[in-house]
């Protein structure tokens, strides 16, 4: 291809980046100066991007708010919600948008040449001709409206942005993450909130939303990124003739301005909500954080990563250690943050105190000091470069295309620098350098020159508040209920009849002409055949193996489950917490630092879980199996480390660690608290779940609410109950960890079985002498409807139940209703035209279904919306063309691109659920010949799902109490 035939275009730079098998391109738009890179390669996961450089100058949160809204709609597609067309209707392997505090982005991903198409055209007519021009009920629905039904009501604030912002700030966490940000630049954009300060979004007015737009959505404002295996050619004449050569070029003053540095270090002080039955003991953030040089410095932009690993990502990193030590704080977190244009460099004491600020700030530095002095610990070192060179060398982000993060890691520095967008792209050869500096006193110089002598830092303290929430939310209906108050009849009616025309516009049809404008792959365009399983059992001494033969690039994935099926209700938390402490307490031969850094000097890392498989196989659905497993990844030479080093973490870690075990229950106390907040929609789903599941009751004792409960009193009651503990987790090893209980699944091609035979008989004559623990054990299910209690703004409200228990079978039909429920009548009514940030279904295998919404304002009004959905399906009628689209998303969903590690993961699964091909192709085919009346068909199922009157809420005080009568147990965490 010959990209200088393409004369809309000026080529500034071709290289090859080796690391990636990528030929990569810099060009310039002659006529606007876009910016443009494509990434040539073999990879059928083709990824689109486009950018815009969004500083801000306030904290209204317009890029967010224009980041939703420009997606509502478009010149050539003028639909209501353009994405969630595509998202029903594409084969697409990613599809979002994003704001950074300094960018906003448009990416998007497919495996299909047409859709990749179909998805580029719809985004670029988005972002350059939205419909918010002439549709100011866009502006109102994403970003904030008054809301009044009428002139004698109650006046609110509302907007899905407004809502999703009242979430984020009602985590400590987040709070503190935009006060650092604020502080450390206070004379640059950084010092606003991009994503928006909900006491400051209803600010924003409809024409300021638009003059945003009118400044930095250009294409001389925009980066453009093309990566994959395509025609680049083709592509790039398709963007200038259908939409860059309809621009002049405008002079866009976007820049990001570099903060000039602090001459002392700052100290800044913020409140944040507590309910009132928790206590202001133990409940205060410390942290402490400098800026450190800028992301065009390449070598620094990873020499930092490692010193994170070294400092505080470790389990045994040097800082977490020393402040542990010292009792400050029970949870140390932090973060090495590269996504601005100067990185920060921060250490976090989660639940500690005020009066430990002073202690916090001479722990860290009389730590980094030590260091400088004394020399960092070499093989901690070692162990950071290798774990940063073997994830870039696997290039595994999950369910990430690794084109979307290269891309976006790439806005990193050209961001700031146009000619600078491959700066971090290849890391390759900058390992060798940086691992010989090991020793020299390199990354000590980094120390003292980024960290102890930078003045240009913050100490932000986050303290707790009781009942802030409560008093702010009081506050905010007096200033609402004044305003209205100071409002005429004729000024009140006129909201009202803005109030009525924004549901009309939400609840308008589409006109058909409109929705036949968005493109639409066929049925016929979908393959009928499923991925491939790669399973074959083999016995290798007295251990079954299940062989996953499929190629990994010169990597060994080797997977030790150990079943606890058998052991007793009572002991299941028990369990949830020696998979907490296992790899991060001392063993036999190593303190577990060392023990962290020995594994990601020789490995990939070794990590454990817990799982859960029902039995699909079986005739009562009932059955299910529970592991625990330990998964290690290394080279194939490197393999028998890993075995060697899951042998002295099965059977040589010190149970019997008082204080390790103390500070351990201590950090998951803190990191289940942070996930109930941030993803309370998940905590609510299992819990509901829970109150008839068995095996969800099994996954709530081990890692939900039921979890923290034991885990919490543990914590509190240490001294009366440590010797308990001890006696569980040392007895629960030898139950678990004994040879009758292993089973290996290995993902490597077969001809590296017999490297790792010899290592496998070696485990097995190591490994304890017992009895396999697959034997079901009941446990106890109560029905609950049960609501928990947050400092949060938001809802999350999850309502779950069991349709096969009611005598319904699963049909594949059930994940299209998922993708038709999500995207139309719980989008519809939850998110549109309620307010919440997100909502969702599911419908499982084993007769679980459930509804649940994401940053909700409402409850009451949520739960029955979820009752509406068996009317909605009863009368379901849509045209073939939707209907196809429904199924095209559904696809979407179950045909993601796959590394080996996940196709081996998915054989594993299938094996261990019993799920044989003949019924996903079955599955499939339900799913690819549907019609509506097979949605309609599906209307029972629902009902008998909501019939169970499982109901579970993580929200607000307020909320809770204000709909006290839906529940039978209101508590908090």
């Amino acid at each position: 291809m010959s990209i200088e035939r393409v004369e809309a275009y000026r080529v500034k730079e071709e290289r090859r980046l080796e690391g990636l098998s990528a030929k990569a391109t810099l060009l310039e738009h002659k006529k606007t100066g876009a910016r443009v890179v494509l990434m040539e390669n073999e990879d059928k996961n083709k990824v689109f991007q486009i950018g815009f450089r969004t500083p801000v100058k306030d904290s209204t949160g317009v890029p967010h708010i224009m980041e939703h809204s420009v997606l509502c709609g478009s010149r050539n597609f003028p639909v209501k919600d353009p994405f969630v067309e595509l998202v029903k209707g594409s084969l697409n392997t990613f599809l979002n948008a994003m704001t950074y505090p300094d960018k906003t982005v448009y990416p998007v991903a497919s495996c299909n040449d047409k859709d990749f198409q179909n998805l580029m055209h719809v985004y670029m007519d988005a972002v350059f001709y939205p419909n918010i021009y002439q549709k100011k009920e866009i502006f109102l629905q994403e970003g904030w409206s008054y809301k009044l039904e009428d002139v004698d009501g109650k006046l609110e604030y509302n907007g899905v942005v407004y809502n999703e912002m009242k979430g984020a700030f009602s985590s400590p966490e987040g709070v503190l993450d935009r006060v650092v940000l604020n502080t450390l630049f206070p004379d640059t954009s950084y010092a606003n909130e991009s994503g928006g300060d909900p006491e400051c979004i209803p600010d924003l007015t409809y024409e300021e939303f638009l003059e945003f737009h009118r400044t930095y959505y250009h294409p001389s404002n925009s980066y453009i990124y093309l990566y994959g295996k395509m025609d680049m050619e083709e592509k790039l004449r398709w963007l200038d003739t259908e939409y860059l050569q309809h621009f002049q070029k405008l002079e866009v003053d976007s820049a990001i301005s570099l903060q000039k540095p602090f001459s002392e270090m700052k100290e800044k002080e913020i409140f944040y909500s507590i309910t009132k039955e928790e206590g202001e003991e133990d409940n205060t953030y410390l942290s402490y954080n400098k800026v450190i040089g800028t992301n065009l410095d390449r070598e620094l932009y990873l020499a930092f990563q490692i010193l994170d690993y070294v400092l505080l990502s470790a389990p045994g990193a040097v800082l977490k250690k020393a402040l542990l030590e010292r009792q400050i704080g029970k949870d140390i977190m932090g973060s090495y943050d590269n996504s601005t244009y100067q990185p920060v460099f921060s250490v976090v004491a989660k639940n500690a105190n005020q009066k430990e600020k002073k202690a916090f700030i001479q722990t860290v530095e009389d730590t980094l000091r030590h260091l400088v002095e004394k020399g960092i610990d070499k093989r901690a070192l070692e162990a950071g470069i290798n774990y940063h060179e073997f994830r870039s060398k696997e290039a595994d982000f999950g369910n990430y295309p690794k084109g979307l993060m290269y891309g976006l890691q790439m806005m990193d520095s050209w961001l700031y620098d146009d000619n600078e967008p491959f700066l971090h792209l290849e890391a390759e050869a900058l390992f060798p350098l940086l691992r010989e500096r090991v020793g020299t006193g390199y990354y000590e110089d980094l120390i003292r020159t980024y960290l102890l002598e930078n003045p240009h830092g913050a100490v932000v303290t986050v303290l707790p508040e009781k009942g802030r929430t409560l008093r702010l939310d009081k506050e905010l209906e007096e200033k609402l209920q004044t305003y209205k108050k100071s409002l005429s009849q004729e000024e009140r009616e006129a909201l009202v009849r803005q109030t009525q025309r924004l549901l009309e516009y939400q609840s308008s049809d589409e006109r058909e002409e409109d929705i036949q404008k968005i493109p639409v792959l066929k049925r016929t365009d979908i393959s009928r055949e499923v991925e491939p399983v790669y399973n074959e059992k083999i016995m290798v001494s007295e251990t079954p193996v299940i062989l996953h033969d499929i190629e990994t690039n010169g990597i060994g994935y080797v997977d030790f489950l150990f079943y606890f099926t058998g052991i007793e209700e009572e002991l299941l938390p028990y369990v949830g917490i020696l998979q907490a402490v296992l790899g991060i307490i001392d063993t036999e031969n190593f303190e577990y630092g060392e023990f962290f850094d020995e594994i990601n000097v020789h490995t990939g890392g070794i990590e454990t879980s817990l799982e859960l498989y029902p039995d699909l196989g079986g005739s009562s659905g009932k059955e299910y199996q529970c592991t625990f497993e330990v998964k290690a990844k290394a080279l194939f030479p490197k393999l028998p480390v890993a075995f060697r080093m899951t042998e002295e973490m099965l059977l040589r870690s010190k149970l019997e660690d008082e204080k390790r075990l103390k500070e351990i229950l201590s950090m998951v106390k803190s990191r289940l608290l942070m996930k109930f907040q941030s993803a309370g929609h998940a905590t609510a789903i299992r819990r509901a779940a829970s109150y008839a599941s068995p095996a969800s009751r099994v996954k709530e004792l081990t890692g939900g609410i039921a979890f923290y409960e034991v885990v919490k009193r543990l914590e509190e009651h240490f001294e009366e109950e440590k010797e308990g503990l001890k006696r569980q987790l040392r007895e629960l090893a030898k139950r678990l960890f004994c040879r009758e209980n292993l089973c290996i699944s290995y993902t490597a091609p077969k001809k590296r079985l017999p490297e790792i035979e010899g290592c496998i008989k070696t485990l097995e004559q190591k490994l304890w002498k017992g009895q396999a623990q697959t034997k079901l054990r009941p446990v106890s299910c109560k029905k609950e409807k049960e609501g928990f209690q947050t400092a949060s703004k938001v809802q999350y409200v999850a309502q779950a139940g069991n349709f096969q228990e009611k005598g319904f079978d699963y049909v594949g039909t059930l994940q299209i209703l998922r993708v038709i429920l999500s995207y139309d009548y719980l989008w519809q009514n939850v998110r549109v035209k309620g307010g919440a940030y997100g909502c969702m279904s599911g419908f499982s295998r084993t007769g679980e279904g459930y509804f649940a919404s994401y940053r909700d304002p409402n409850l009451r009004k949520t739960l029955e919306v979820y009752r509406g959905v068996v009317e909605y399906l009863r009368t379901f009628q849509v045209t073939e063309r939707d209907m196809t689209k429904y199924i095209i998303g559904t696809i979407s969903n179950l045909d993601q691109p796959m590394t080996p590690a996940a196709a081996g993961d998915r054989s594993m699964n299938l094996h261990m659920c019993g799920l044989t091909l003949d019924r996903i192709h079955e599955e499939r085919r339900q799913i690819l010949e549907a019609g509506q009346e097979d949605i309609r068909a599906l209307a029972d199922i629902v009902e008998a799902v909501l019939e169970a009157g499982q109901i579970c809420v993580v929200g607000s005080e307020e909320k809770l109490r204000e709909d006290r009568e839906l529940f039978d147990v209101i508590t908090g965490f």
